[in-house]
């Protein structure tokens, strides 16, 4: 294989998380977009108990979901490291090992949750019809999210080799598929919920095949490896993804914490909040890909022992979430009519689809800074410290703040309490992220 080129251990670093970030989103957009997509057919059918199902179903596959995310974090890290020391048979070997403990990680979880999905589904608040929607959809798509894994962090593969563009196809050809299939089998077929299980099906193996192929292609295949090896390489990779797993599955805890206190409110309410939680990492994506744009750019320059640069990215890091956050809740403030119009919204659900897309939106700005933080501390050798802060923010700084909320203004107040939650978390995780550079720069004087 030919030897492997730092790409951001020069150059505009600006630029770079600019470039990075838009085409990661590309892709990240394309996963939630799956979702999107799937709400906005299914809510077409005009049936508020299957809309409301896809929110209960979303709150669960976010889940197995965010496992995904986590273990692409430490597959990213440590191949970006190896690409950053010019090790090309190194990078091979942990392109290998992380994509097979990943799919069994993936397996063994989404085994887990099929086995408790009852008991799941009800501690999310539906009941009757709504609750057996929710189980059938469930049961049929959980099976196929080894295949997400496996689209995840092939991406995140190609993404610390500096390929932005083969990452964001990975994605893209998912939703293309999806896009393609779901009006076949939800509306043509009328198979409703099955409908959008089979399109997610075939969407998760096109995601598969687009990550494996280029890694095939481009960067040197894969290597063999033995049970013996696939052990040895678990523990440097739990030893990022691990933290980096538990600070995702922050997020659909809080979320699953957050639905189960608008259930109270009814499925419209449900519905409502489905939408909103389908619409954040849509309009949100960039921010959303920081995480996985900005590791490897800090990987190579640590790798490289650059950590001025290291530095520079971080800020510029803060400064690319403030321009998008600025430049997207403009935009849904003046798209909030069309985009209820979309989904054929009215009454409570409209009420919080237009809340969203007014002045809360612009509070996802501390979200994004907890963004920036986490990756920062995995790449880095904190990633416990990203684990601490997203937890906190998902519980101490969503349950309290969301009660508090829906006690004033019933279930508008559970979306104005949970995004208020995370203005203090921000702060703080800024400024825990900034001591983890400043230690790791001065050991790196000492040393």
């Amino acid at each position: 294989m030919a030897q492997q080129q730092a790409k951001f251990v020069e150059g505009n670093l600006f630029r770079h998380v600019t470039v990075m970030s838009l085409t990661a989103s590309v892709g990240l957009m394309a996963i939630f977009i799956v979702d999107l997509i799937n709400m906005i057919y299914i809510s077409w059918l005009q049936d508020e108990v299957l809309t409301a199902a896809i929110g209960y179903g979303g709150a669960v596959l976010f889940f197995t979901t965010a496992v995904g995310i986590g273990l692409s974090v430490g597959v990213s890290a440590l191949v970006a490291r190896a690409v950053g020391a010019q090790d090309a048979e190194l990078a091979r070997r942990r392109t290998t090992e992380g994509l097979l403990l990943s799919v069994i990680v993936g397996a063994v979880f989404s085994g887990i949750v099929w086995i408790f999905l009852p008991g799941i589904v009800s501690a999310l608040g539906a009941t009757g019809r709504t609750a057996d929607e929710t189980l059938h959809f469930l049961r049929l798509v959980i099976p196929s999210q080894p295949l997400l894994m496996i689209g995840m962090v092939g991406a995140s593969i190609l993404r610390a080799h500096g390929e932005a563009r083969g990452s964001m196809m990975v994605t893209v050809w998912g939703a293309i598929v999806l896009a393609a299939l779901d009006p076949i089998f939800i509306l043509w077929l009328d198979l409703e919920l099955t409908g959008a299980a089979i399109a997610g099906w075939g969407s998760r193996l096109a995601m598969a095949a687009m990550a494996l192929w280029p890694i095939w292609q481009r960067h040197g295949g894969f290597s063999l490896t033995t049970r013996s090896g696939l052990m040895a390489a678990a523990v440097p990779l739990f030893v990022i993804s691990g933290p980096a797993v538990l600070t995702q599955l922050a997020t659909p805890v809080g979320q699953a914490a957050v639905t189960r206190m608008v259930a109270g409110y009814g499925e419209h309410a449900v519905a409502g909040m489905a939408i909103v939680g389908r619409l954040t990492p849509v309009a949100f994506a960039m921010i959303f890909a920081l995480s996985g744009a900005i590791g490897p750019i800090m990987g190579q320059n640590l790798g490289a022992g650059r950590m001025d640069r290291v530095r520079r990215s971080f800020w510029d890091a803060v400064l690319f979430v403030g321009l998008v956050i600025g430049a997207m809740s403009l935009a849904l403030f003046v798209l909030r009519a069309p985009i209820a119009d979309l989904f054929h919204a009215e009454g409570l659900t409209r009420d919080l689809v237009y809340l969203f897309c007014g002045p809360l939106s612009l509070l996802f700005f501390f979200n994004g800074l907890i963004f920036v933080a986490n990756a920062t501390c995995n790449n880095l050798g904190a990633a416990f410290q990203s684990t601490l802060v997203n937890w906190g923010r998902h519980t101490l700084g969503t349950l309290p703040f969301a009660w508090w909320g829906a006690q004033h203004w019933g279930a508008p107040g559970v979306l104005i309490g949970q995004a208020f939650g995370g203005i203090v978390f921000g702060v703080v995780a800024i400024y825990l992220a900034l001591r983890v550079v400043d230690r790791r720069a001065a050991a790196q004087v000492v040393s």
